[in-house]
């Protein structure tokens, strides 16, 4: 049997299709899925060994066969596949179907007269394919035109709004839930011991227990185990603090364009922890004091009842 793409290709292909697709319908994040996820990388290694052991299969059932034809079946079989793809019978008939082409020796049947310098001029049909995507063009047209002239259907105006308005829906479901679009309004604390132990790594880590140390007591930086703050304490003060900068000119850089909103919100969500730890040496208080204007003042105490003034009766 004669095979137009030879086993060293069309296994690798499909395989290739088939690990691809996967990659495409399975949501793996960042990772590729075979590695998040193990199940697929050992499904994808017994599909490469049913591949192979198919092609052995073929290939043996093939010599078996060959050897089991007449020398007058061998000849013709090596005839056969001595024959190109581009000279198959199965090619020029397609060809032929398509183009509906005269053979040279059928060509003085449409042959026309005119004679330009000994050149003749033929008279081929079009192409079928051609004839087809016509006949198909004029269908659309009339469609379109009935649904959208003679029914007033939506205009490409409409359209155009349409689609925006559910792009701009699709962002802000996307953003609700994506936590590298973090901001300041949406940004919350964080509590939980994963978060703030991931937090400290990436304070430590980064260069902010350089100028904070490692305690948060100060140095370069301000102290962050205080209850004083430069630009705002908070989740959202500390966040916005981290993510655009500190003062200009003498305050911290802007960590948005290195550092993850997500991450930055554990760094933020680690300092506010810090605060009360007092460490040893600490740097004197710098700002003001910050109290959340959101947190309810606590409740007056209510003044006691006087004691009611005896009524002495004579």
């Amino acid at each position: 049997m004669k095979k137009i793409v030879p086993s060293y290709v069309r296994v690798p292909l499909i395989f290739a299709i088939v690990m691809g697709a996967m990659e495409y319908f399975i949501d793996s994040g960042s990772q590729p899925a075979f590695i998040k996820f193990p199940m697929v990388g050992l499904f994808l290694l017994v599909f490469l060994f049913l591949l192979v052991a198919i092609e052995i299969v073929i290939s043996a059932v093939d010599n078996v066969t060959y050897h089991m034809l007449t020398d007058e079946r061998k000849k013709q079989l090596e005839v056969a596949q001595s024959v190109s793809f581009t000279e198959s019978k199965f090619l020029k008939n397609l060809s032929q179907k398509l183009t509906r082409t005269k053979e040279m020796e059928e060509e003085y049947d449409i042959m026309l007269e005119h004679d330009y310098d000994g050149i003749k001029e033929l008279d081929n049909v079009l192409p079928p394919w051609w004839v087809y995507m016509f006949y198909m063009s004029i269908i659309f047209a009339f469609v379109y035109i009935i649904r959208f002239h003679v029914l007033n259907d939506y205009t490409q105006q409409e359209e155009f709004e349409t689609e925006m308005e559910n792009a701009r829906i699709e962002i802000e479901k996307y953003k609700l839930t994506a936590p590298d679009l973090l901001d300041k309004e949406k940004v919350t604390l964080l509590t939980d011991a994963a978060s703030l132990a991931e937090g400290k790594k990436l304070y430590e880590t980064s260069t902010c227990a350089a100028c904070h140390k490692p305690d948060g007591g100060g140095s370069i930086g301000p102290n962050l185990t205080d209850d004083h703050w430069i630009l705002g304490g908070g989740i959202k003060n500390v966040f916005n603090t981290l993510m655009e900068g500190g003062r200009e000119g003498k305050g911290m850089v802007a960590w948005k364009a290195t550092i993850k909103p997500a991450d930055l919100q554990k760094i933020a969500s680690y300092v506010i922890s810090l605060q009360g730890s007092n460490p040893p040496d600490a740097k004197p208080a710098e700002g003001d004091v910050w109290v959340d204007e959101n947190t309810p003042a606590p409740a007056a105490p209510a003044e006691a009842e006087k004691p009611a003034e005896e009524v002495v009766v004579q």
